[in-house]
């Protein structure tokens, strides 16, 4: 099925995120079919998107006559009636990030569409070819990424399996970035490009934190001095402990448990407390009303040592990505500014600081604690060699 403009779209989930989706399909005229198990989600969706067109209009990034239009091409359904999606072209799931549940969602939304529609997963960090393997007609299911929230967001990474189906990935792609998304193509591999690759911003850190080195407020400061928008304990707090942590879980189990992406005990303590980030008044920071944050040391040696740290491991991880082909420089580039806001390319930063230093970086930490973590890329370690350039 060629995917277009009169394509139904139906999005499985009705959280953040899927609602957030259903959005961006909606306001690029599409008719919209927004389900969810619980009913007080579809509730609180319908809510919320009403809300969210009238500030479109009121911004004047719609008329009002469209956001009509895109409120009325809209229909809610719980997900116990999988029916509601027959006549959908496209459905992408959006429910919790448990592969059997995504699995039985998967059957369930096959049975009730035709032989050609697309089903993507907008799981982030899950393997694709799992979740295919669950259907009968496994070449039609891809990864459809977005990033929270999805109408704000400008990055989608789009997944294919070993077994997807090359034209229904291209009109997928297309139809994605006829919405005003910038896409991106990322092999099936734990976390894809962009959830794979940041890990050392949140796994250094932590490991910093729990040596004592710098304490969070430090870090934070450190690495928005670097250009990031925001530092990892601050981003930690607000995505919510427990789902960066369930991120990173999933990655290091995905990679058969390298050290490299091993979660930390002490991320893992906040988040059994209970302790999850602005969501619950608490996480690295307390957000109890009149508390006061904590300033930063802000000594430069400390931030110097801080900022070469975390950023060494991050190139590190895009020079292997890179390596092993999870996606092509350019993409890696874009994904790493688009969907977290880095202040430049990582493979760029390479290049500026030279695949030598890098890798001089890497050996003095691999020095120090003799750990696989510290590993260099084998394509680092051929850059530094021959003086080559990671964006060659």
């Amino acid at each position: 099925m060629a995917l277009t403009r009169d394509t139904m779209v139906g999005v499985l989930g009705a959280g953040a995120m899927g609602t957030g989706i259903a959005q961006v399909a909606a306001q690029r005229g599409h008719r919209v079919v927004l389900a969810d198990a619980r009913p007080e989600a579809v509730a609180k969706a319908k809510q919320s998107l009403a809300k969210a067109f009238a500030r479109e209009v009121e911004k004047g990034r719609m008329t009002s006559e469209a956001a009509t239009a895109a409120l009325e091409g809209m229909s809610f359904a719980t997900a116990g009636d999988m029916t509601a999606f027959a006549a959908c072209g496209l459905v992408i799931e959006a429910i919790v990030e448990s592969l059997p549940v995504k699995i039985e969602a998967f059957r369930a939304l096959e049975a009730v569409v035709a032989p050609d529609a697309v089903l993507a997963t907008n799981t982030s960090s899950l393997s694709v070819a799992a979740i295919a393997g669950g259907c009968a007609k496994r070449e039609r299911v891809l990864g459809v990424h977005f990033f929270n929230p999805a109408p704000v967001m400008p990055l989608v990474e789009v997944i294919p399996w070993l077994g997807s189906d090359r034209a229904l990935l291209e009109s997928t792609r297309a139809l994605v970035a006829g919405w005003g998304k910038t896409v991106v193509l990322a092999s099936d591999t734990p976390g894809f490009i962009v959830n794979r690759i940041a890990r050392p911003f949140y796994g250094e850190a932590l490991r910093i934190l729990d040596e004592g080195i710098a304490d969070a407020p430090t870090i934070d400061w450190a690495m928005r001095e670097a250009g990031f928008k925001m530092g990892p304990f601050e981003l930690m707090d607000l995505i919510g402990l427990d789902v960066n942590f369930a991120v990173t879980q999933s990655v290091f189990e995905g990679f058969f448990y390298d050290p490299r992406y091993r979660p930390s005990i002490t991320q893992r303590r906040l988040t059994e407390a209970g302790w999850l980030g602005k969501k619950t008044g608490r996480g690295f920071y307390d957000y109890a009303e009149g508390a006061v944050k904590p300033e930063p040391s802000q000594d430069q040696v400390l931030g110097e040592l801080v900022r070469d740290r975390i950023v060494t491991m991050l190139i590190n991880e895009a020079v292997d990505a890179l390596y092993l082909r999870v996606a092509s420089a350019a993409d890696i580039e874009t994904a790493m500014m688009k969907g977290v806001n880095y202040p430049k390319g990582l493979l760029a930063w390479c290049d500026e600081l030279g695949a030598a230093t890098v890798l001089e970086r890497l050996g003095a930490l691999m020095a120090t604690y003799a750990e696989d973590r510290y590993r260099p890329s084998v394509k680092l370690r051929q850059l530094a060699a021959t003086g080559g350039k990671a964006l060659a």
